[in-house]
Parts: structure tokens; sequence; C-alpha cells
């Protein structure tokens, strides 16, 4: 395995752990719209729920690590580091209008609600939790690449 693909491991279990906010080892399904989303890859709908159906056979509407990495590899392919860190960084400024290099995390809270509107208050609580880890009220890009791609 090269250290593409490590890094793409970290981030698809960086996203994942951010989105199993009980640390279950599971996801909802329905979330996986929202981490792609996040992750700004494009997918096919008919095709994302065909490879969810592949994933969960019986139906559970939870998701482990490993199905969820096969779901998600199957978009990631062709988007390489850059490519990917050059989105992030056109999708944060977008949400630093003043260009001070952060974003508040309740502006963090709008962005994520917007991308999942199944994300409760307590989701979006634990989820800002762990991004602002030293509890400044704001995320600089540096914590939302983190966020984002896990590295």
């Amino acid at each position: 395995m090269d250290t593409d693909d490590d890094q793409k491991m970290a981030m698809l279990r960086k996203a994942f752990q951010m989105f199993d906010t009980t640390k279950s080892g599971y996801i909802d399904v329905l979330k996986i719209s929202t981490i792609l989303n996040t992750m700004g890859q494009l997918f096919d709908d008919s095709e994302l729920q065909a490879l969810i159906d592949e994933n969960d056979p019986e139906g559970t509407g939870k998701i482990n690590f490993d199905g969820f990495c096969n779901i998600a590899s199957h978009f990631l392919e062709e988007e390489d580091a850059e490519a990917m860190q050059q989105e992030l960084k056109e999708a944060f400024r977008l949400y630093d209008r003043e260009g001070n290099g952060y974003i508040t995390t309740s502006t963090l809270k709008e962005i994520l609600a917007a991308l999942d509107d199944k994300l409760s208050n307590a989701d979006l609580d634990g989820i800002i939790a762990e991004i602002d880890t030293d509890g400044s009220g704001t995320v600089d890009f540096d914590e939302f690449m983190e966020m984002m791609t896990g590295d």
C-alpha cells in the first residue's frame, strides 16, 4: 500500500469516526452521501444505493468501516490529494468571508447541518467538539483540512 492509500485510509477513518458519534463502529447508511458531499465527491444516487445494498445485504441501514471504505473508495479513485486540497481551500474561502483565516464553529455547524439535515444538534456538537480541540470557537484552515482529510 503506498502513501496515497494510507492517506486515503486515514481520511476515510476520520470521516467515518466523525459520523459514528456513538462510537458503535457503525454509521447510518443515510450519512454516506453526506460524507461524500463533505469530501467534495460527486456520485450518482442510484450507483451509491447499489453499493449500499451490496455492503448492507441485510438492509440494516447501518454499515461498518470496511463497508464504508468499499463504498467511498469507489468514488475516491480519480481524485488526487493536491486537487482535493485545492477544492477544500475554495470551500473554506467561501465561508471565511472576511479573510480572517478561520471560520467560526457556528458557521461550521451550519455547513454540516446543510450537508446533512439528519444530524441532530447533539451530533453536530460532537463533531464540532472533535474539530475545535483547542476550544477557541473557531476552526482554522488546518483544522478544517484535518477534519476533511484526516491528515
